[in-house]
């Protein structure tokens, strides 16, 4: 297996966008390609068949790959629960909650896993095309790092490095992070790309020209400004959302430790919806739907909320007849109590919930991780629907006796969710809930919107549109005969002409 690493001279340069365009136009080439990503921190995580956890952008690489997501594909999968520490999941399964300096020391264990998983995907697949993280000037980090060079070094593999000139200062970016870099390190980089660039070219050209003379590194591509490009996030969230005629407006409190906010992309690209991420000192007045998003620290952001003045809105748009839904940690905080005996989140025992509906939650060690299908009943209808499940926790109560969905878990048809008795909120431990355009038409249907002059959006038809044309991007914009000799050659001293 040959491989290639694709590093950033900062975090949200467009590595894992890049890796994703490479996986589509190599896979169109005929090469069977895989995507890794060593050491992975972001709150947005994807369910693998076999009940892993990995990071959503490679499940979505993965998707670009033409392959079957697999927990091989991110070993190391960190979720920050706090600013000082993080869940810690190994080849999928949280091994334990770490902060940063036990984290550090751990490492050597860590890198193993990470070694283990390119092995196994070394045996199957002909290209390995593979996202660092952050960047790898980091030099704070450098010691035992398995997330950049120190990888790159231990399967002797060249590099990449991306650059985002939408920021400014791209070639201090490229420059500074390669003088930063050891010898051997700058010896693999074997080429440049500059990102997201408007304008004309002409005007880059000398640039680019003093960059490679001053370097000895060439530049392998200059990729456009992608107007309108709707993949995947792997963690910041997207808060423009420019809608000009919509029929409804969802709002959801952007919580500090939010999870999977991927849930609602779907939703962003709707034409007839009008979401808006409501962020510290403002309201949620004027919605016709709150959507309480998924959590990693279910008690901590449920007191975030309460103290914005959030919990007195949504009571008020409940008396004036609006809907509320709960996704995960969001349905936790809609019941009555949320229990922590055994300190999962906090050392608070428990917390009083939002109380507007009869059940409790029990946080537990075990993380719940399954992809589910099933059949939704809301308002007398019912449509199938396919999601996924990642949380920790047992929610038990009278309201549960009105469940939202029906769904296959493990081969057996379980209960999920539930509905309140006056109709107005809904519930649900699904992630992936509006990938499908039947649910998200039902859930309209229950706001009351009718007569839609443009049928909703299948996220799942839109993202393949969206990936071929980032791969058609990277075929037209990237030296690809040059970066596909540089995979085959690998770590050569010689430049590739």
């Amino acid at each position: 297996m040959k491989t290639i690493m694709i590093q950033g001279t900062t975090s949200d340069a467009g590595k894992s966008t890049l890796v994703a365009g490479l996986c589509r136009a190599l896979v169109n080439q005929g090469h069977k390609v895989a995507p890794f990503k060593p050491q992975n921190m972001a709150l947005n995580s994807a369910v693998t068949k076999d009940g892993g956890e990995i990071g959503r952008a490679q499940a979505l690489q993965a998707i670009a790959a033409k392959v079957e997501a697999r927990i091989d594909f991110n070993p190391i999968l960190l979720k920050p629960n706090s600013d000082t520490g993080a869940q810690v999941i190994v080849h999928g399964k949280a091994i334990s909650n770490m902060e940063a300096d036990k984290y550090h020391d751990y490492k050597k264990v860590a890198m193993q896993a990470v070694l283990e998983s390119h092995q196994r995907l070394a045996n199957e697949f002909e290209i390995l095309v593979v996202e660092g993280a952050g960047s790898p000037a980091e030099i704070n980090l450098r010691a035992h790092d398995l997330a950049n060079m120190g990888y790159a070094e231990a399967v002797d593999c060249p590099v990449l490095i991306v650059a985002d000139i939408d920021k400014g200062g791209v070639f201090a970016h490229l420059v500074g992070t390669l003088a930063l870099l050891s010898e051997s390190e700058q010896a693999r980089v074997k080429g440049f790309i500059i990102n997201r660039f408007r304008g004309d070219i002409k005007l880059l050209e000398s640039g680019l020209t003093w960059l490679e003379e001053r370097t000895g590194k060439p530049v392998l591509g200059v990729l456009p400004y992608l107007h309108d490009l709707a993949l995947d996030a792997e963690d910041a969230v997207a808060l423009d959302n420019k809608v000009s005629q919509a029929k409804v407006k969802i709002l959801v409190p952007l919580l500090p430790h939010m999870s999977n906010h991927t849930d609602f992309d779907p939703l962003r690209l709707q034409p007839n919806i009008d979401l808006q991420y409501i962020k510290i000192g403002q309201s949620l007045q004027g919605a016709d739907l709150i959507i309480i998003p998924g959590s990693k620290n279910v008690t901590s952001d449920l007191k975030f909320l309460k103290e914005q003045g959030w919990q007195q809105e949504i009571n008020q748009h409940l008396r004036y007849g609006g809907k509320v839904m709960g996704i995960c940690g969001g349905y936790q905080m809609l019941g009555k109590k949320i229990f922590d005996p055994l300190h999962i989140e906090s050392k608070v025992d428990e917390i009083e919930g939002l109380g507007l509906l009869d059940f409790t939650t029990e946080l537990t060690q075990e993380k719940t991780l399954t992809q589910v299908t099933g059949i939704m009943h809301l308002d007398g209808q019912a449509c199938e629907l396919k999601g996924y499940e990642i949380h920790c926790g047992v929610s038990t109560g009278k309201a549960l006796e009105q469940p939202l969905l029906h769904i296959n878990h493990n081969n057996q048809i379980k209960a999920d969710g539930c509905i309140s008795d006056d109709k107005q909120i809904i519930a649900t431990y699904l992630h992936g809930f509006f990938d499908c355009p039947e649910p998200t038409q039902q859930i309209l249907d229950w706001l009351g919107v009718k007569n839609l002059e443009q049928p909703v959006i299948d996220i799942n038809q839109h993202r393949e549109v969206q990936l071929e044309r980032l791969a058609d991007v990277c075929v037209e914009h990237l030296a690809l005969n040059k970066i596909q000799k540089i995979i085959e050659q690998g770590v050569d001293t010689k430049p590739v002409q």
